[in-house]
Protein backbone atom coordinates (compact mmCIF):
# COMPACT_ATOMS: atom_id res chain seq x y z
CA UNK A 1 0.00 0.00 0.00
CA UNK A 2 1.51 3.45 -0.86
CA UNK A 3 1.53 5.69 1.63
CA UNK A 4 -0.54 8.07 2.88
CA UNK A 5 -0.59 11.35 1.21
CA UNK A 6 -3.10 14.09 0.06
CA UNK A 7 -2.92 13.20 -3.10
CA UNK A 8 -3.91 9.25 -2.14
CA UNK A 9 -6.14 10.52 0.77
CA UNK A 10 -9.44 10.43 -0.92
CA UNK A 11 -9.15 7.06 -1.86
CA UNK A 12 -7.77 6.08 1.45
CA UNK A 13 -10.99 7.35 2.93
CA UNK A 14 -13.25 5.48 0.58
CA UNK A 15 -11.30 2.21 0.91
CA UNK A 16 -11.34 2.50 4.79
CA UNK A 17 -15.19 3.10 4.68
CA UNK A 18 -15.80 -0.36 2.71
CA UNK A 19 -13.62 -2.66 4.32
CA UNK A 20 -11.07 -4.99 3.82
CA UNK A 21 -12.06 -6.64 0.02
CA UNK A 22 -13.24 -10.16 -0.14
CA UNK A 23 -14.23 -9.88 3.39
CA UNK A 24 -18.07 -9.88 4.24
CA UNK A 25 -19.27 -6.63 6.25
CA UNK A 26 -19.45 -7.20 10.17
CA UNK A 27 -22.63 -8.16 10.90
CA UNK A 28 -23.35 -5.67 13.73
CA UNK A 29 -26.60 -7.29 14.41
CA UNK A 30 -25.13 -9.83 15.72
CA UNK A 31 -27.70 -12.14 14.09
CA UNK A 32 -30.75 -9.99 15.29
CA UNK A 33 -29.80 -9.77 18.79
CA UNK A 34 -28.84 -6.10 18.50
CA UNK A 35 -30.75 -3.71 17.51
CA UNK A 36 -28.58 -0.65 14.75
CA UNK A 37 -29.85 2.55 14.19
CA UNK A 38 -27.89 6.03 12.96
CA UNK A 39 -29.27 9.07 14.01
CA UNK A 40 -28.70 12.85 13.60
CA UNK A 41 -28.03 14.19 16.74
CA UNK A 42 -26.99 18.39 17.68
CA UNK A 43 -23.63 19.03 17.03
CA UNK A 44 -21.28 21.30 19.30
CA UNK A 45 -22.51 25.16 19.18
CA UNK A 46 -23.34 26.57 15.69
CA UNK A 47 -22.01 23.70 13.91
CA UNK A 48 -23.26 21.22 12.14
CA UNK A 49 -25.64 18.51 13.75
CA UNK A 50 -23.45 14.68 14.15
CA UNK A 51 -23.84 11.53 12.98
CA UNK A 52 -23.98 8.43 15.81
CA UNK A 53 -24.24 4.93 15.67
CA UNK A 54 -26.35 3.42 18.32
CA UNK A 55 -26.16 -0.64 18.88
CA UNK A 56 -28.65 -1.48 21.95
CA UNK A 57 -29.79 -5.12 22.85
CA UNK A 58 -33.18 -6.39 20.65
CA UNK A 59 -34.01 -7.35 24.36
CA UNK A 60 -34.90 -4.08 25.54
CA UNK A 61 -35.42 -5.27 28.98
CA UNK A 62 -32.41 -4.07 30.58
CA UNK A 63 -30.50 -0.72 31.73
CA UNK A 64 -26.99 -1.33 31.02
CA UNK A 65 -23.78 0.57 30.87
CA UNK A 66 -22.53 2.49 28.20
CA UNK A 67 -19.75 2.52 26.24
CA UNK A 68 -18.98 5.96 24.12
CA UNK A 69 -16.83 4.94 20.87
CA UNK A 70 -14.46 7.11 18.58
CA UNK A 71 -13.13 5.38 15.53
CA UNK A 72 -9.58 6.27 14.29
CA UNK A 73 -7.79 7.17 11.05
CA UNK A 74 -4.85 9.29 11.64
CA UNK A 75 -7.63 12.25 12.33
CA UNK A 76 -8.36 12.46 8.53
CA UNK A 77 -10.14 9.08 7.79
CA UNK A 78 -12.87 6.60 9.29
CA UNK A 79 -17.28 6.96 10.11
CA UNK A 80 -18.79 5.74 13.00
CA UNK A 81 -18.59 1.87 11.52
CA UNK A 82 -14.82 1.63 11.80
CA UNK A 83 -14.38 -0.55 14.48
CA UNK A 84 -17.42 -1.06 16.22
CA UNK A 85 -18.02 -4.26 15.54
CA UNK A 86 -15.14 -5.59 17.78
CA UNK A 87 -18.08 -3.88 20.49
CA UNK A 88 -20.43 -6.22 19.57
CA UNK A 89 -20.83 -9.26 21.47
CA UNK A 90 -20.93 -6.60 24.59
CA UNK A 91 -24.49 -5.93 23.30
CA UNK A 92 -25.79 -8.95 21.89
CA UNK A 93 -24.69 -10.00 25.58
CA UNK A 94 -26.75 -6.98 26.97
CA UNK A 95 -24.30 -5.91 28.67
CA UNK A 96 -23.92 -2.58 27.22
CA UNK A 97 -25.50 0.41 24.56
CA UNK A 98 -22.48 1.26 22.37
CA UNK A 99 -22.94 5.17 20.68
CA UNK A 100 -20.11 4.98 17.87
CA UNK A 101 -19.67 8.95 16.95
CA UNK A 102 -19.36 10.65 13.50
CA UNK A 103 -16.58 13.34 13.71
CA UNK A 104 -15.34 15.85 11.09
CA UNK A 105 -12.22 15.04 10.09
CA UNK A 106 -9.11 17.17 9.43
CA UNK A 107 -7.75 18.77 7.43
CA UNK A 108 -11.25 20.24 6.15
CA UNK A 109 -11.97 20.31 9.75
CA UNK A 110 -9.06 21.51 11.92
CA UNK A 111 -8.78 21.43 15.68
CA UNK A 112 -10.98 21.48 17.66
CA UNK A 113 -14.10 20.42 15.44
CA UNK A 114 -12.92 16.74 16.13
CA UNK A 115 -12.85 17.22 19.80
CA UNK A 116 -15.80 19.41 20.11
CA UNK A 117 -17.83 16.65 17.97
CA UNK A 118 -16.70 13.74 20.41
CA UNK A 119 -17.53 15.94 23.41
CA UNK A 120 -20.79 16.92 21.76
CA UNK A 121 -22.15 13.59 20.81
CA UNK A 122 -20.72 12.00 24.34
CA UNK A 123 -23.33 14.68 26.40
CA UNK A 124 -26.28 13.80 24.05
CA UNK A 125 -25.12 10.47 24.87
CA UNK A 126 -25.71 11.22 28.48
CA UNK A 127 -28.62 13.50 28.62
CA UNK A 128 -29.96 10.98 26.48
CA UNK A 129 -29.09 7.79 28.85
CA UNK A 130 -32.43 6.71 30.03
CA UNK A 131 -34.18 6.44 26.52
CA UNK A 132 -30.77 4.85 25.45
CA UNK A 133 -30.73 2.09 28.07
CA UNK A 134 -27.83 2.97 29.50
CA UNK A 135 -26.91 3.48 33.26
CA UNK A 136 -25.61 7.13 33.42
CA UNK A 137 -23.44 6.15 36.26
CA UNK A 138 -22.12 3.50 33.97
CA UNK A 139 -20.55 5.30 31.18
CA UNK A 140 -17.34 4.82 29.79
CA UNK A 141 -15.10 5.77 26.69
CA UNK A 142 -13.39 3.90 24.09
CA UNK A 143 -11.33 5.11 20.99
CA UNK A 144 -8.57 3.53 19.14
CA UNK A 145 -5.70 5.13 17.38
CA UNK A 146 -6.62 8.47 16.57
CA UNK A 147 -10.14 7.93 18.28
CA UNK A 148 -7.57 7.25 21.32
CA UNK A 149 -6.14 9.94 21.04
CA UNK A 150 -9.87 12.02 20.72
CA UNK A 151 -10.83 10.24 23.67
CA UNK A 152 -8.55 11.01 26.20
CA UNK A 153 -9.11 14.37 24.97
CA UNK A 154 -12.89 14.14 25.21
CA UNK A 155 -12.18 12.84 28.77
CA UNK A 156 -10.10 15.67 29.74
CA UNK A 157 -12.96 17.95 28.34
CA UNK A 158 -15.47 15.79 30.49
CA UNK A 159 -13.28 16.23 33.34
CA UNK A 160 -12.73 20.40 33.09
CA UNK A 161 -16.60 21.06 32.24
CA UNK A 162 -17.60 18.79 34.99
CA UNK A 163 -19.94 16.47 33.05
CA UNK A 164 -20.51 13.86 32.15
CA UNK A 165 -18.85 11.65 34.62
CA UNK A 166 -16.83 8.17 33.14
CA UNK A 167 -16.19 5.37 34.78
CA UNK A 168 -13.47 4.09 32.58
CA UNK A 169 -11.32 5.47 29.76
CA UNK A 170 -9.85 2.31 27.24
CA UNK A 171 -7.30 4.08 24.60
CA UNK A 172 -6.59 1.49 22.28
CA UNK A 173 -3.24 2.69 20.85
CA UNK A 174 -3.80 6.59 21.58
CA UNK A 175 -2.06 9.09 19.32
CA UNK A 176 -1.42 11.47 21.95
CA UNK A 177 1.56 13.92 21.26
CA UNK A 178 2.19 15.95 18.43
CA UNK A 179 5.14 17.26 19.30
CA UNK A 180 6.97 14.10 17.92
CA UNK A 181 10.28 14.19 19.57
CA UNK A 182 10.32 10.91 21.00
CA UNK A 183 12.39 7.86 20.11
CA UNK A 184 9.58 6.02 18.82
CA UNK A 185 8.10 8.29 16.96
CA UNK A 186 11.16 8.80 14.77
CA UNK A 187 12.15 5.51 14.71
CA UNK A 188 9.69 4.46 11.22
CA UNK A 189 11.08 6.12 8.18
CA UNK A 190 8.82 3.92 5.49
CA UNK A 191 8.42 0.99 7.16
CA UNK A 192 5.49 -0.74 8.71
CA UNK A 193 1.72 1.34 9.28
CA UNK A 194 1.55 4.99 10.09
CA UNK A 195 5.22 5.65 9.87
CA UNK A 196 7.01 9.06 10.90
CA UNK A 197 6.15 10.88 7.99
CA UNK A 198 2.32 9.76 7.68
CA UNK A 199 2.25 10.66 11.85
CA UNK A 200 3.36 14.34 10.78
CA UNK A 201 0.57 14.62 7.94
CA UNK A 202 -2.33 13.45 10.73
CA UNK A 203 -0.39 15.87 13.38
CA UNK A 204 -0.54 18.76 10.72
CA UNK A 205 -3.56 18.01 9.23
CA UNK A 206 -4.99 18.58 12.53
CA UNK A 207 -3.38 21.34 13.66
CA UNK A 208 -1.59 22.90 10.70
CA UNK A 209 1.05 25.55 11.63
CA UNK A 210 0.51 25.07 15.18
CA UNK A 211 1.77 21.49 15.45
CA UNK A 212 4.66 21.20 17.53
CA UNK A 213 4.53 24.61 18.60
CA UNK A 214 4.24 26.23 22.68
CA UNK A 215 0.52 26.64 22.13
CA UNK A 216 -1.18 23.59 21.36
CA UNK A 217 -4.23 22.74 23.57
CA UNK A 218 -4.34 19.22 25.24
CA UNK A 219 -8.08 18.71 23.66
CA UNK A 220 -5.86 18.38 20.66
CA UNK A 221 -3.13 16.44 22.14
CA UNK A 222 -3.87 15.31 25.67
CA UNK A 223 0.58 14.33 26.49
CA UNK A 224 0.29 18.68 26.43
CA UNK A 225 -2.15 18.66 29.90
CA UNK A 226 -0.45 19.29 32.96
CA UNK A 227 -3.00 18.21 35.20
CA UNK A 228 -3.74 14.53 34.65
CA UNK A 229 -5.99 14.26 38.07
CA UNK A 230 -9.23 13.72 38.06
CA UNK A 231 -9.77 10.80 35.35
CA UNK A 232 -11.25 8.05 34.88
CA UNK A 233 -9.92 4.44 35.49
CA UNK A 234 -7.64 4.01 32.61
CA UNK A 235 -6.98 0.61 30.44
CA UNK A 236 -4.06 1.58 27.58
CA UNK A 237 -1.93 0.11 25.21
CA UNK A 238 0.82 -0.06 22.31
CA UNK A 239 2.85 -2.54 20.34
CA UNK A 240 6.52 -2.37 21.32
CA UNK A 241 7.41 -1.48 17.58
CA UNK A 242 4.83 1.46 16.75
CA UNK A 243 5.31 5.33 16.64
CA UNK A 244 3.22 5.91 19.27
CA UNK A 245 4.87 4.03 21.85
CA UNK A 246 7.02 6.24 23.84
CA UNK A 247 3.85 8.74 24.01
CA UNK A 248 1.90 6.27 25.36
CA UNK A 249 3.94 4.67 28.01
CA UNK A 250 4.77 8.46 29.43
CA UNK A 251 0.94 9.44 29.21
CA UNK A 252 0.31 5.94 31.49
CA UNK A 253 3.25 6.66 33.59
CA UNK A 254 1.64 10.40 34.49
CA UNK A 255 -1.61 8.87 34.81
CA UNK A 256 -0.22 6.57 37.56
CA UNK A 257 1.56 9.63 39.06
CA UNK A 258 -1.69 11.23 39.46
CA UNK A 259 -3.30 8.22 41.01
CA UNK A 260 -5.81 7.07 38.53
CA UNK A 261 -5.95 3.13 38.70
CA UNK A 262 -4.11 2.46 34.97
CA UNK A 263 -4.59 -0.85 32.97
CA UNK A 264 -0.89 -0.32 30.81
CA UNK A 265 -0.14 -3.38 28.30
CA UNK A 266 2.57 -3.14 25.82
CA UNK A 267 3.05 -5.75 23.66
CA UNK A 268 6.49 -7.02 22.04
CA UNK A 269 6.63 -6.97 18.41
CA UNK A 270 3.19 -5.49 17.97
CA UNK A 271 3.17 -2.47 15.34
CA UNK A 272 0.50 -0.16 14.89
CA UNK A 273 -3.11 -1.37 14.61
CA UNK A 274 -1.59 -5.09 14.37
CA UNK A 275 -4.52 -6.78 16.27
CA UNK A 276 -6.85 -5.98 13.13
CA UNK A 277 -4.64 -5.86 10.60
CA UNK A 278 -3.30 -9.23 11.46
CA UNK A 279 -6.07 -10.84 14.37
CA UNK A 280 -5.18 -13.94 13.71
CA UNK A 281 -1.58 -13.85 15.08
CA UNK A 282 -1.10 -15.15 18.92
CA UNK A 283 0.24 -11.65 19.90
CA UNK A 284 -3.17 -10.22 18.27
CA UNK A 285 -5.72 -12.53 19.88
CA UNK A 286 -3.74 -12.88 23.62
CA UNK A 287 -3.60 -9.06 23.26
CA UNK A 288 -7.65 -8.49 22.50
CA UNK A 289 -8.15 -11.03 25.28
CA UNK A 290 -6.80 -9.25 27.63
CA UNK A 291 -8.59 -6.00 26.64
CA UNK A 292 -11.76 -7.67 26.59
CA UNK A 293 -11.13 -8.99 29.81
CA UNK A 294 -10.62 -5.84 31.62
CA UNK A 295 -13.71 -4.49 29.67
CA UNK A 296 -16.30 -7.33 30.60
CA UNK A 297 -14.81 -6.76 34.37
CA UNK A 298 -15.83 -3.05 34.01
CA UNK A 299 -18.88 -3.80 32.41
CA UNK A 300 -19.47 -6.45 35.24
CA UNK A 301 -19.00 -3.68 38.25
CA UNK A 302 -22.65 -2.64 37.42
CA UNK A 303 -24.53 -5.54 36.35
CA UNK A 304 -27.88 -4.82 34.38
CA UNK A 305 -30.72 -3.88 35.61
CA UNK A 306 -34.40 -4.59 34.41
CA UNK A 307 -35.42 -1.56 32.96
CA UNK A 308 -38.21 0.92 34.67
CA UNK A 309 -41.23 0.51 33.68
CA UNK A 310 -41.92 3.40 30.65
CA UNK A 311 -38.09 3.73 30.04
Amino acid sequence: MPALSLENLEERRRNMAEGVPGEPEPDLTAGGRVLVEERSVPGPYGAPDITVLILRPASGTLTAAGIYFIHGGGMMMGTCRNGVEALVNYVAEGLATVVSVEYRLAPENPHPAPVQDCYAGLVWTAQNAADLGIDEEHLMIVGTSAGGGLAAATALMARDLSYPALSHQVLIGPMLDDRLETPSSQMLDGQGFWDQHENLMGWQALLGSQQGGPDVSPYAAPARAEDLSGLPRTYIDCGSSETFRDEILSYAQRLSAAGISVDLHMWGGGFHSFDSIAPEALVSRTSAAVRDAFIRRALKEHPPVPAQEGD
